[in-house]
């Protein structure tokens, strides 16, 4: 389609004019960051001026920054707990937001063991539709005929609560896939995909992923991208294709669906769908009976241009297994968004993952940043929050947050590093979650959950007279999928006592009944994680990992066994004492509904 040179772009010239009218909202909101920060801030302030919150700090209606910043302390999530279990117990008076709260998207991120609820409202879809609205024209000036083909993209619902008040708590994928935003979304030759809508909002995840594969297969010819949410979710729809392409070529081969396919709305659809392919059927068994999957990607899905998922922060592990099923494809990250808030997008989505940099959308909420100091250093006094415009190139910052949907200068716990500018908007490289250690899949755990954890496990060695000296861990992405391996270097008193396999076994368990629920919903529900290992190592390895770490210029005086792991050196030297290795046996146990 011929584009109106009126609407031509800075960024690129534009696929159509749909997307010029994108790319030059982008242009807008980006050359002006700093007046639409102080409009977005002042819109909210108005919004909920009336709101008790607000008024406990005397805001007395005041919509300006100075006032703002003033009057408003910076917040933790625990801070914030009492009036989000008012809600949550069914409070429905202006306590955070005059708009009345909609539902609670549960974070990845936990608080005492359970999700964090983010409140929200409805009109935020609008505002994250408007984000995903900008993705396609970005991506649209780097992949040329993306409108020709289809998107092979494996997109699941997960389990909802409600609180005791009624509201929905939910993922916030979850929220947007439910919602008449995706359901009834119009049609766009840019963004159609494989997996029908009914298999996306399927909540048994086996029939989910098995029919969206099966789609997948009978389109391998339209499939232009293929992508999930996070690495880690791709690398599970390949693992189930190893496991599963032999019902499914049987499917494809008589046209009849799986018998373990047994939900109603799935099936109807895939009457409609499903027909006999002999042919296709003789290619998916030749290429996956083969030994080698290098490369299977491309080898089923020839046409693919980009693996579309999220390779940063923690992600980031994954990145080699990817190339080597791909083929080496591109990997696109487009967009950087939580459950809090949505928060920009990629205007380079093709380059290299460790140089993948967000350019945060000044429109969506008023964003703050508490400059990032090193580990050790210490301010005389509390650091000044920066604005969005006048952060500085190289430095690093917490991300800190005002939304419309009742969050006033939230701590989101993300450290962001400038990288650059478009027009006057800072872009970000995001360089991890704080306080993080491991993580699989969405799950985000810290040092005290894991020494909790490890203190939980230890006293199962007690009647053993054996104890945990010192204690490591890292998280093996290698297996499909992934899982927590827990070093332990233990103390036995009497070796004619010492703990026998099942015991240690049971260890595992005892540490994963510890984990927080974003860990065992991953063990239990959604399958993303693997059973926790505990590798047991000699005596005195830990004495060797320091004099390594000290003749690598390591301070004996400061020294600290860190308690996660990721330096192959390291590692190597850990695997090579290892004595035994133990799985845990079961799974833990989990729950959708939340403690009281």
């Amino acid at each position: 389609m011929a584009v109106d040179n009126a609407l031509s772009s800075p960024l690129g010239p534009p696929a159509c004019e749909k997307d010029a009218k994108a790319l030059q909202f982008i242009e807008e909101m980006t050359r002006n960051t700093d007046s639409v920060q102080e409009d977005v801030l002042a819109k909210i302030l108005t919004q909920n001026a009336e709101v008790e919150y607000l008024k406990r700090f005397d805001l007395d209606g005041a919509t300006d920054r100075e006032t703002f910043k003033s009057k408003i302390p910076m917040i933790r999530y625990e801070d914030l707990q009492p009036e989000i279990q008012r809600i949550a117990n069914g409070d429905r008076s202006s306590i955070l937001s005059t708009h009345p709260i909609s539902e609670f998207l549960t974070s990845s991120g936990t608080s005492a063991g359970e999700r964090k609820l983010m409140p929200t409202i409805k009109q935020e879809l609008d505002r994250r539709q408007l984000l995903y609205s900008l993705l396609m024209p970005v991506m649209n000036l780097y992949v040329p005929g993306l409108d020709k083909g289809k998107g092979l993209y494996f997109l699941f619902v997960k389990s909802e609560t409600r609180t005791p008040g009624g509201l929905f708590a939910r993922p916030v994928l979850t929220s947007y896939y439910k919602s008449d935003h995706f359901k009834t979304r119009p049609y766009d030759p840019y963004n159609v995909y494989t997996s029908p809508n009914e298999a996306i909002l399927c909540a048994d995840s086996f029939q989910s992923m098995y029919t969206q594969m099966l789609c997948g297969l009978l389109e391998r010819q339209q499939v232009l991208r293929v992508g999930a949410v996070f690495a880690s979710g791709l690398l599970r729809a390949i693992r189930f294709l190893q496991l599963h392409w032999q019902e499914l070529s049987d499917d494809i081969e008589s046209g009849m669906l799986n018998q373990e396919i047994t939900d109603p709305s799935v099936k109807d659809c895939m009457v409609k769908i499903l027909k006999p392919d002999p042919e296709l059927a003789e290619f998916v068994r030749m290429e996956c009976s083969k030994e080698n999957w290098e490369g299977i990607v491309t080898r089923i899905w020839p046409n693919t241009k980009y693996l579309d998922v999220i390779v940063t922060g923690a992600m980031a592990q994954y990145i080699p297994t990817l190339d080597y099923y791909s083929g080496g494809l591109p990997l696109a990250c487009t967009m950087y968004a939580s459950s809090e808030c949505y928060f920009g997008l990629n205007l380079n989505p093709m380059c290299k993952p460790s140089e993948v940099c967000y350019t945060i959308m000044p429109n969506m909420a008023y964003f703050e940043f508490l400059p990032h100091e090193p580990a050790g250093f210490t301010h005389d006094s509390t650091p000044k929050l920066v604005d969005l415009a006048d952060v500085e190139l190289g430095k690093e910052y917490e991300l800190v947050i005002t939304t419309f949907a009742g969050l006033y200068r939230y701590r989101v716990g993300d450290i962001l590093r400038v990288t650059g500018f478009h027009n006057s908007a800072p872009q970000f490289h995001f360089v991890r979650r704080k306080n993080v250690l491991l993580s699989i899949d969405s799950d985000k755990t810290d040092e005290a959950e894991l020494q909790k954890a490890v203190e939980n496990a230890s006293q199962l060695l007690r009647e053993f007279n054996t104890s945990v000296v010192e204690y490591t861990s890292y998280a093996d992405t290698k297996t499909i999928p992934g899982h927590y391996v827990i070093y332990w270097e233990l103390l036995v008193k009497d070796s004619a006592n010492s703990p026998r396999d099942k015991v240690l076994n049971q260890c595992c368990l005892a540490m994963e009944e510890c984990l927080n629920s974003v860990y065992r919903q991953g063990r239990v529900a959604d399958h993303s994680i693997g059973p926790l290992e505990i590798r047991v190592v000699k005596n005195g390895t830990f004495e060797e990992l320091m004099d390594y770490a000290i003749s690598r210029g390591a301070s004996i005086n400061q020294y600290k066994v860190p308690r996660c792991v990721n330096f192959n050196p390291i590692m190597e030297l850990l695997d090579s004492r290892v004595v035994s290795k133990h799985f845990s046996p079961a799974l833990p146990y989990w729950t959708p509904e939340r403690r009281r």
